[in-house]
C-alpha cells in the first residue's frame, strides 16, 4: 500500500484524492455485495429452497403496520361533555388529565 504525506498535499489534490477514494469505496461494496449474492445462491440452490421460501421464513414480505390508519373505538368519555372521548392511545386529552388531577380515577370514565 503506498504512503502519503497527506499533510504536503493541495486542497484541490486532497479533494481528488477523496473523489477517487468514495468511487473506490463504492466499487469495492459492490464487488462484496455481488460475492455474498453468488454464495447465497448457492446455498439456497443447495437446498432445493426459492428465494420466497427464505423470505417467508424470516418474515420478510410480510405486511406490517395493515391496521395503520383504522378507527379505534373509544374508551373513556367525559361525563360533562359526552362528546369528549379517548381511545386510550397516545397523549391523554386535558379534560381527563385535569380531573384525574383532582383525584379522579380512570377507570371512573371508562365507557
Amino acid at each position: 500500500m503506498a504512503s502519503f504525506q497527506l499533510d504536503k498535499l493541495t486542497a484541490k489534490e486532497l479533494t481528488e484524492l477523496d473523489t477517487k477514494l468514495k468511487k473506490a469505496i463504492a466499487t469495492a461494496k459492490e464487488r462484496e455485495k455481488s460475492a455474498i449474492k453468488q454464495k447465497l445462491d448457492a446455498i439456497v440452490a443447495e437446498a432445493g429452497l426459492t428465494f420466497e421460501e427464505i423470505a417467508e421464513l424470516y418474515g420478510f414480505g410480510r405486511s406490517r403496520g395493515s391496521l395503520k390508519g383504522t378507527k379505534v373505538a373509544p374508551k373513556y368519555r367525559n361525563p360533562d361533555n359526552r362528546l369528549e372521548t379517548w381511545t386510550g392511545r397516545g397523549r391523554q386529552p386535558r379534560w381527563l388529565a385535569t380531573k384525574l388531577g383532582k383525584g379522579s380515577k380512570l377507570t371512573d370514565f371508562a365507557i
